[in-house]
């Protein structure tokens, strides 16, 4: 078995696929448009594809799963200001003094995500 998608149930598929594609540099699929029900952002393979689809609630709770995300071009602290300028807002700071943490954001629809110190700041 193997994980095809993860879902995200959202008001916006589309907004909010745009808005994940641009954190991930991975593809909305060339056949899903605006306006559209479910609305997919390809990764590469093996990873499993980012799947928005419309539901007609909002959220209303803390997320159960999350993403725990480690850049790969940039510092923890780059990657929270990049992404946090593509919209993403910032919920809790678990950054420390002494360089180690991470950072809590949310989407555009209020799911929370996290962002760790990248590969090269822990082996500093």
């Amino acid at each position: 078995m193997i994980i095809r998608h993860v879902t995200f149930d959202c008001a916006d598929p589309y907004a909010l696929a745009t808005f994940w594609s641009d954190v991930t540099g991975w593809p909305v699929s060339d056949v899903d448009k605006p306006g559209d029900a479910e609305v997919l952002v390809e990764a590469p393979s093996p990873v499993p594809g980012l799947l928005f689809i419309r539901v007609p609630e909002g959220k209303t709770a803390k997320n159960r799963v999350h993403f725990d995300w480690m850049p790969v071009e940039r510092t923890r602290d780059e990657e929270v200001d990049r992404v946090m300028a593509l919209g993403a807002t910032l919920h809790e700071d678990h950054r420390t003094p002494e360089g180690l943490g991470w950072v809590t954001l949310r989407d555009p629809e209020g799911n929370e995500f996290c962002v760790e110190r990248s590969a090269a700041e822990r082996g500093a």
